[in-house]
């Protein structure tokens, strides 16, 4: 609670602030709606921003998960193969410079207009850090702890087993954190791209319509979905790598 109170105090102060600036300069709702209305859209559009909101969860958690195999998978065959290492890694790179917003379209193209095009957008935007974090966790490994398994006359998969993919873990996580804050925000590049559900279909319907307070509204779901999943891998590492708690100074 310590270290929640003090973003949550700052959090209420600047609402506070928000509020009153718009009341006070008479801002229409259409133009920049009060934190006040966007907590009327929500209990307006209840029953819309709900349905939406489970229909771009799950493209979330499914497109992550895919990330999370694709991404692991990639670093693993790099760090196997130097020839992969260096024929991919320049890929990968490549594959970044490809804004996916005009990606999106194509997908929904190829591949239709259902959940298919909204997974692999998910897994484009948050696979890259996976295999970055991972890769380089896994080539820094301790080397004396794998002369030792070497000596010990440990296979390769005993070595990648015992010693060096437990070491990658704090890396792997990190990778996984900052795919967590991009997952939700490639849903949504999928959803403007082509879809009749979802939190971003609800936004551009809304914008036509001037309902700025439901846009904001979907933005703040946005935002809680991609905290939740942070907050999940956090809860996960701090379960599967406890070696990684600080230890508090006396």
């Amino acid at each position: 609670m310590r270290r929640l109170m003090p973003p949550l105090v700052l959090l209420a102060a600047a609402t506070g602030v928000w509020e009153l600036v718009v009341r006070a300069a008479h801002v229409p709702d259409y133009l920049f709606p009060a934190p006040s209305s966007i907590a009327s859209a929500f209990g307006a559009d209840a029953g819309l921003l709900g349905n939406a909101t489970l229909v771009t969860v799950r493209e979330v958690v499914l497109g992550f998960l895919l990330s999370v195999v694709l991404g692991l998978t990639i670093a693993v065959l790099v760090h196997l193969s130097s020839a992969l290492r260096q024929a991919l890694l320049p890929l990968l790179v490549l594959s970044q410079a490809v804004p996916t917003v005009v990606l999106a379209p194509v997908l929904a193209i190829v591949l239709g207009y259902g959940i298919a095009p909204k997974l692999v957008v998910v897994a484009i935007v948050c696979f890259f850090p996976i295999v970055v974090n991972a890769a380089d966790g896994l080539q820094s490994v301790d080397r004396e702890l794998v002369r030792m398994m070497r000596t010990l006359h440990g296979s390769r998969f005993a070595i990648f087993r015992r010693v060096e993919f437990p070491a990658a873990l704090p890396a792997i996580f990190s990778g996984l954190r900052i795919a967590a804050t991009y997952a939700a925000v490639g849903a949504v590049f999928g959803e403007w791209a082509g879809s009749s559900s979802g939190l971003g279909f609800v936004m551009l319907q809304a914008q036509p319509a001037l309902a700025t307070g439901r846009i904001f509204a979907a933005v703040l779901i946005l935002s809680a979905i991609a905290l939740a999943l942070y907050a999940l891998v956090t809860v996960s590492e701090r379960l599967l790598v406890p070696w990684k708690r600080e230890v508090p100074h006396a």
